[in-house]
């Protein structure tokens, strides 16, 4: 039996919602099953509105509210139960601004600013470091022209036409070093070490 949507003066509060069904009141389980089926919606759509509150939290905090509701004295009689519902929803969202705004006391910029960069991690500093001491004694252990190659290419940028000017070799002869050089590093060097 649905009768058309009425208005509840409830902080002022307008929810459209189905009369609610006559109720056993002798059996407060009964009343309360009934209130939570009849004002659930309209209490998750107060929060949602009125209160702004997430969509995630929703569900968690109709269900505070209605939890609170069991607390009270079952004697006590409520002329206007979605008031009373709202009543109930206002102090909870209330409850749980506080707690969200305690729970974050900095703002997200200061918290960005904490991150370690994966690399600047401790144990990863001596990953690297370590890794770095192989790949200095791999070069080290290269041919002195293979190495100066290596190192103009890889430290500088240069060209193969510009080591080749730099060093007044053939570009070829570049191109050669430079091949032999990273084939002896690939052969000496862990791969975890060429990351």
């Amino acid at each position: 039996m649905t009768s058309p949507a009425r208005t509840v003066d409830a902080r002022r509060e307008t929810v459209a919602s189905p009369a609610p069904e006559p109720v056993d009141q002798s059996n407060p389980k009964n009343r309360f099953a009934q209130w939570f089926k009849d004002w659930r919606k309209p209490v998750r759509h107060w929060l949602s509105r009125r209160a702004s509150v997430p969509a995630a939290e929703l569900d968690d905090l109709a269900q505070e509210v209605f939890l609170r509701l069991l607390r009270y004295s079952e004697k006590t009689a409520v002329e206007n139960p979605l008031g009373y519902l709202l009543r109930i929803a206002g102090n909870v969202a209330s409850e749980w601004r506080e707690r969200a705004r305690v729970s974050k006391p900095h703002d997200q910029e200061w918290l960005e600013d904490l991150l370690i960069e994966p690399d600047q991690e401790p144990e990863n500093s001596v990953s690297q470091a370590g890794s770095d001491a192989n790949v200095q004694a791999a070069v080290d252990k290269l041919p002195p022209r293979q190495r100066q190659v290596l190192l103009l290419r890889v430290n500088e940028g240069l060209t193969y036409k510009q080591i080749a000017e730099r060093l007044e070799l053939s570009p070829r002869v570049v191109l050669r070093d430079l091949s032999r050089a990273y084939s002896q590093l690939r052969t000496r060097l862990d791969p975890e070490d060429l990351k």
